[in-house]
Formats: C-alpha cells, sequence, structure tokens
C-alpha cells in the first residue's frame, strides 16, 4: 500500500472573505477584501478583538486578535464589520459540501478548515496536485472566495503545507521536501509552537523548525518535558492521526453564566465563581471533542451595568484549568472594583481535537487531561457535584454553577451562494 495522500483546505481570511463576497453579491461595489478591512467587535462602540482582516490591514500592522480600538489607532480609515456567524455557518457548509465531491473522507476541523483524505480517490480522480488546483478554482468560481490547499502524506504536513504562502495557492510538503520547505521556517511558525514555547526555544538558541529537528529530543524534554519530544516529532513531521468524517451540527460557542445570590466585592470570590462556570464548560467541550482557541468573561454589576473581555489563544485548549487560568487573567484586566452580582464564560473559535487528540495531548499536558477526563466519567456515573475541587469546602458555593448554559448551534444549510 502506497502513502497516505492528505488534503488540508483552509479558507483565506474565511470571515472577512465571506462577508466581502455577501456584500459584491447584494450590489456593493466595495471589496472588502482590497481595503484595510477587519471582522470583529462592534463598529458603534468599538469593542472586541479582531477576527479576521483584509491583506491591505495587515500592511498596517493589524494582527488577529489585537483590540478592534488598537487596530483603529494603526489605521484611522480602517472599515469595521461586525461578525455574523450564522452566516458563516452557512458559508462553512457550503465549503464542506465542495471537498465531498473529492472524497467520502472529509472531516472539519474548524469554521474554515477541512482535512480531506484523497488516498483512494487517484484512479478516480487522476492526479492529486491536479485535483487540488481543481478544488482551488472550483470554490473560487462557486462560492466566490480563495482557499489554499496543502497536500502531504499525513495532516500535520498537509496544515504545514496549506501555510506556507497564501493566498489562492496549492502547496506539498512531503517528508523528502521537510528540509528545504520547512525546516527554514522560524520555530513559532510550527503547529503546536505557541509564543511561551517559542520564547523558551529562543532564549536557548532554537531558531527555526529545523534547529528544533535536529536538537537532542532528551535535551529538551529537561525543559518543556514530553512536550517537547512531541514538538520534535513534528518538527520533522511524525503524525499518524486518521482523517475521521464528522457530521455532527457544528456549534458556534459554549458558554455558562451565573447571578450570584449574593454582591462580590473580592477576586477570590469571583475566581471560585469562574472555577464553578469553567467546569461545566469544560465537561461540555470535551464531549462535543472541540478545543477552545478564544475565552471570554463577562461581568455585570449590582447596578446591572455589563461589560466584558476575550483572548485569542496561541494554542487551542480543552483543559479546564487552563480555561480557567485565562479566565481569571481577563477578569484581572476588566473589573473595575464594583461589586459583581453576575459573572460568565465562554470559549468560542473551536476547533475538532482529533489531530491534537492524536499528537499534543499524548506528552506534556497528558496527565492534566487524563485527570480531566477521569473526573468527567465520574461525574458522569455519579452526578455532577460527586467531584468537587477542595477550594470549595466551606465557601458557600456550589461546585459547578451556572444559571444559562449555552451551546450556540446552527443548522447546516444546503446551499449558500
Amino acid at each position: 500500500m502506497g502513502r497516505r495522500l492528505i488534503f488540508h483546505v483552509d479558507a483565506n481570511s474565511a470571515y472577512l472573505s465571506w462577508e466581502a463576497v455577501r456584500r459584491l453579491q447584494y450590489g456593493d461595489s466595495l471589496d472588502l477584501r482590497t481595503v484595510p478591512s477587519v471582522v470583529g467587535g462592534n463598529q458603534e462602540t468599538r469593542r472586541g478583538i479582531v477576527l479576521a482582516r483584509s491583506i491591505p490591514a495587515k500592511k498596517y500592522g493589524i494582527v488577529t486578535g489585537e483590540p478592534v480600538f488598537s487596530a483603529r489607532a494603526k489605521c484611522p480609515k480602517l472599515i469595521v464589520v461586525p461578525p455574523d456567524y450564522y452566516f458563516y455557518m452557512q458559508c462553512s457548509k457550503a465549503f464542506g459540501e465542495v471537498l465531498q465531491e473529492y472524497s467520502p473522507l472529509v472531516e472539519q476541523y474548524s469554521i474554515d478548515e477541512y482535512f480531506l483524505d484523497y488516498t483512494g480517490m487517484v484512479q478516480t480522480l487522476g492526479d492529486p496536485l491536479q485535483a487540488a488546483y481543481r478544488l482551488k478554482e472550483q470554490i473560487k468560481e462557486e462560492l466566490g472566495f480563495t482557499v489554499n490547499v496543502g497536500i502531504s502524506s499525513n495532516k500535520l504536513l498537509a496544515k504545514m503545507g496549506s501555510e506556507l504562502k497564501k493566498p489562492d495557492m496549492v502547496h506539498t510538503l512531503f517528508p523528502e521536501e521537510i528540509p528545504y520547505k520547512m525546516w527554514p521556517l522560524p520555530v513559532e511558525k510550527l503547529f503546536g509552537v505557541g509564543r511561551a514555547t517559542a520564547a523558551k526555544l529562543r532564549d536557548r538558541g532554537i531558531l527555526t523548525i529545523g534547529d528544533l529537528a535536529n536538537t537532542d529530543p532528551q535535551w529538551l524534554k529537561s525543559f518543556l518535558k514530553s512536550y517537547g519530544y512531541l514538538l520534535w516529532n513534528f518538527a520533522n513531521g511524525q503524525d499518524e492521526s486518521p482523517v475521521i468524517p464528522n457530521r455532527r451540527v457544528a456549534i458556534k460557542g459554549i458558554g455558562n453564566s451565573t447571578t450570584i445570590p449574593f454582591d462580590v466585592h473580592d477576586r477570590q470570590t469571583a475566581s471560585l465563581v469562574l472555577l464553578s462556570l469553567v467546569e461545566s464548560v469544560g465537561i461540555r467541550l470535551r464531549q462535543a471533542k472541540y478545543l477552545a482557541g478564544l475565552v471570554a468573561v463577562s461581568i455585570k454589576t449590582n447596578e446591572f451595568y455589563s461589560y466584558s473581555h476575550q483572548r485569542k489563544l496561541s494554542t487551542p485548549t480543552d483543559s479546564t484549568n487552563r480555561i480557567h487560568e485565562i479566565a481569571c487573567e481577563l477578569f484581572d484586566e476588566i473589573w473595575r472594583q464594583e461589586p459583581i452580582r453576575h459573572l460568565g464564560v465562554r470559549v468560542a473559535e473551536l476547533s475538532s481535537n482529533s489531530l491534537i487528540q492524536a499528537s499534543i495531548f499524548e506528552q506534556d499536558m497528558e496527565k492534566q487531561r487524563a485527570m480531566d477526563r477521569a473526573v468527567d466519567e465520574i461525574r458522569s456515573r455519579y452526578g455532577l457535584k460527586s467531584v468537587m475541587r477542595a477550594s470549595f469546602l466551606h465557601s458557600g458555593l456550589s461546585c459547578i454553577a451556572g444559571g444559562t448554559i449555552t451551546e450556540e448551534e446552527y443548522p447546516l444549510m444546503s446551499s449558500l451562494l
């Protein structure tokens, strides 16, 4: 049996491209992709973060995840478009339907990314490179937006390949191409390397993916623990995770909020309330087999004044402890010392855990993940409150709280444009 043929298909600046296509279809003469523009926040209040940017906006130094007000400071004439997630889910569904024409094995990785297993399709549809170009052009002609396609023998390399140069490109990244296509890239470009890990690597002279690939994995483990061995495997292009077709309804986010029976005046109590909310969010996230790429916290005071804050993560997670840690950091950044009556936690930017589940979590985070799984299992058998953290003892707070649990589902419509 020959090697696998895996495609990673990624919509270029998905939210912004989809908004641009819709506006052009409705008669707007301005293509958002050709001017400094972003999707994110609210145009009137100027709150929120940048979710997607145009190439002209990128030239101003605007990055995804930064506050909208910061982006406006860099480019005063920036066009800001509020997100329309319902419409984006329609676009994503139409995107996936085109891919089904090229293989029955299609896995949605996130709202704007899919994996496709082309291994058994060569005799029917021909050369994979030619098929990738046909696929790319079909999406452009039928749906109006561009994609990048990465081709390789596994999901990791296909994903890395699709990122090599954008937009509207097809790239191969087979194992024999790694030394001259992937190894020269900065180490932070490697899948799974977040900002903190990149800093540790750079501090030790590991500047490129090639440096990492050619480093003694035992030495990496000395300061990155077993996660270092995982990254060494990634740097050498090793990944065996399968393409798993998933036909479940996609969800935009998972959240939980609660009205507290008394006013909260201190950070310690607020942290416990946030933890009680995150406990249920984490359970639902893991049950749905998603990873969160964004965490948001909302606060309502005893005078019913509301405000919120969110952060995009460099590495997606489904860890209860990690989400709680970020939620507390967000809380600390926005709390104005007013008495609190209502708190909420929400995760979004969801992606499938299939690629990371077979890789990242088997290493440094496995102990935490094993604990989460064990606690989830006990709670599923004996009730949500059968396992309680010691910090809730004598606190007067429920270990799992939430007056509202929102799991926003969107019907996947049969067609789009």
